[in-house]
């Protein structure tokens, strides 16, 4: 009798093995985040500040891959590509949203390639001018740039940037005509601005803050409907009644497509604990930056709507890829 029942049983421990290993908890191995930029950036440290402080949380090493190249496209088709277990996590900015409308070519759907996570942190930009611009105010810029029109310059980090966008945006707005100067990276455009070389720029608030406070830029306006902490004295789009020139700087985490939602919500928890620490807190005000720990629904609505935003800011104004 005991023989007649071995078939069975050998087929039952068979069948429930892959289950049993499927039911691992999560994680049981290190997570990586794919940050598509270089070290030292905002969105590197921001990556690697939720990195650390979510480790001992998570009982896992987090570890961060700096994956450069094509406007962060290398990094985010390495990651589109990984398996969707919630091993490989990647950091998704304003310039994905850009990138979506601006480059049809993508080797892969930037719509449908990742599950969001959670919007981490967001900061405003900024419209900065040369010290040397007779202007004081953004009314007096506005009215500057409408008697000159062609006769004032605009730098940008390149073609497609959010800088370039951000200015593109307060032309549209404003019905201004200045020059676009493309540089390639926001370091060379900084120079010349401060130089003299360009007038005017509209860039994220910690890239230009130390400047504005050196003296070296003037601010005429931050892209938010209310005030920066750290440019109290500078009023926000909504006070120079330009309330469709907000334009935020933003850093989100993402999964590849088809990652389990009850993996998404753990990581989810976990980024939001590490983002409240006191500590992480601190570091992330120090940056110029605001915690917003959006739940994966709301992130999911944020990137869909900036595609569309800055999908449409494209095509109206005939921008190119480079």
């Amino acid at each position: 009798m005991r023989f007649r029942f071995l078939p069975t049983l050998l087929c039952s421990l068979l069948l429930a093995a892959p289950g049993t290993q499927a039911q691992s908890p999560f994680p049981s191995k290190p997570v990586t985040i794919v940050v598509p930029f270089s070290t030292g950036g905002s969105t590197d440290l921001v990556a690697r500040m939720v990195g650390q402080t979510m480790s001992p949380s998570l009982g896992q090493s987090v570890l961060v891959d700096n994956r450069l190249g094509g406007g962060g496209a290398v990094g985010w088709g390495s990651a589109a590509r990984a398996a969707p277990d919630g091993y490989t996590l990647i950091t998704l900015e304003l310039s994905y949203a850009i990138a979506a409308g601006l480059n049809p070519n993508l080797p892969f759907d930037p719509r449908k390639a990742f599950s969001q996570i959670t919007t981490a942190v967001s900061v405003p930009h900024v419209l900065v001018v040369n010290p040397g611009v007779v202007a004081n105010s953004f009314k007096d810029f506005i009215a500057l740039a409408k008697s000159k029109p062609g006769q004032l310059n605009y730098g940008s980090g390149g073609i497609g940037t959010n800088t370039h966008l951000g200015s593109e945006l307060l032309k549209s707005l404003t019905g201004i005509y200045m020059v676009h100067i493309p540089y390639k990276g926001a370091g060379a455009v900084l120079q010349d601005l401060m130089g003299g070389q360009v007038q005017a720029l509209v860039t994220s608030v910690p890239t230009a803050l130390p400047h504005i406070k050196a003296g070296k830029l003037r601010a005429l306006m931050v892209t938010a409907q209310e005030r920066s902490a750290v440019l109290p004295e500078v009023p926000s789009a909504r006070e120079v009644g330009q309330p469709k020139m907000e334009m935020l700087f933003w850093v989100g985490f993402a999964a590849p497509a088809g990652t389990p939602q009850p993996v998404i919500e753990r990581l989810n928890k976990e980024i939001g604990a590490a983002l409240n620490q006191p500590e992480a807190k601190k570091r992330i005000a120090d940056l110029g930056l605001d915690v917003v720990g959006h739940n994966p629904a709301q992130a999911a609505k944020l990137v869909s709507d900036e595609m569309d935003r800055w999908a449409a800011l494209v095509k109206a104004a005939g921008i190119k890829p480079e």
